[in-house]
């Protein structure tokens, strides 16, 4: 129809008569018409229209900057591997997507002249590139998980070891009765030793400080020293048949050192610690800088809502 009215337009004859131009401007006015009765029923091209796009995206991306800071803290926060991998996938997810409604807004903000609503997504937008890299940072060391995984071998691998030195010590006997309190002492100054670097372990994984870190190692290698030495006291002063326990003593004892020290090694990443401390301190602040200019701009375009006087 629109092209129909087009060409009539097109031939009318310039012959300045009345019925030419009354024709002419008959035409117009159709033609009018319709191109608004065509851009109302589509929905698209008015500023109301625009207006609601608008609304529409700017409450959308306060939501979906709550959902990606929320998905991010439960990253750092998740107990598994799995979850965090998850987790941090989701947030990369919800960023990407407001990302790309900051770039749809951005021309309906400069079509409706809303000048001071683009000020606020500039400052939005210039403070998520900052988010994006500082939760980037954070997010990959979220799911290393060296600090969880660490707390895990404590539990699990270490413990079983300490667990058989103890036991394979309790079975000793001394070669002579007068040796009896001896052998005793020597044994629960080893286990004690030995539980020492045990509980050594949990400060150390929820140490953030390295120079701490380092003092728990020098007690670490401390009581160490402890315990192979009274396994080498031990050696002359049990009887023959004891020697297969502490032959199995020393065994665990080599096993829990080894576990200790893939501990510390883990432990010193310390990627758990550094991501939570990075979202407590510079995310955290990062966030309500972003949240502020976010609820800014959803403040000015409420303000614009043309029916907000009816």
């Amino acid at each position: 129809m629109i092209l129909v009215l087009k060409r009539r337009m097109l031939n009318v004859p310039d012959n300045g008569s009345r019925s030419a131009r009354w024709r002419s401007t008959t035409a117009l006015i159709a033609l009018g018409a319709t191109m608004m009765a065509v851009s109302v029923a589509c929905g698209t091209g008015t500023p109301f229209n625009r207006f609601s796009e608008v609304s529409r995206l700017s409450a959308e991306l306060l939501i979906q900057f709550t959902k990606a800071v929320d998905a991010g803290n439960r990253a750092v926060m998740a107990d598994t591997d799995e979850a965090s991998v998850a987790f941090a996938k989701e947030a990369e997810d919800t960023k990407i997507a407001l990302q790309a409604n900051i770039e749809k807004l951005k021309p309906l903000l400069q079509q409706l002249n809303y000048v001071e609503e683009q000020r606020f997504l500039e400052e939005f937008a210039s403070r998520f590139a900052e988010y994006r890299e500082l939760d980037r940072q954070i997010l990959t060391l979220a799911v290393e998980n060296t600090n969880l995984k660490a707390q895990r071998l404590s539990f699990s691998t270490a413990q079983e070891a300490a667990d058989t030195f103890a036991t394979s010590l309790e079975a000793i006997a001394p070669s002579a009765p007068n040796e009896m309190w001896h052998v005793r002492a020597l044994t629960a100054d080893a286990v004690a030793a030995l539980r020492d670097i045990q509980v050594a372990q949990a400060p150390h994984i929820a140490e953030a400080d390295d120079a701490v870190m380092t003092r728990i190692e020098t007690r670490m290698k401390a009581s160490e020293g402890a315990v192979r030495s009274a396994l080498q006291s031990l050696r002359p002063l049990v009887t023959p048949a004891s020697q297969q326990h502490l032959i199995k003593a020393s065994a665990a004892f080599d096993r829990f050192m080894s576990v200790n020290a893939q501990i510390i090694e883990l432990s010193r990443r310390n990627t758990n610690v550094r991501s939570l401390m990075l979202s407590l301190n510079q995310k955290g602040k990062l966030t309500s800088a972003c949240d502020a200019s976010l609820r800014s701009l959803q403040d000015a375009v409420t303000r614009r809502n043309p029916t907000a006087s009816r």
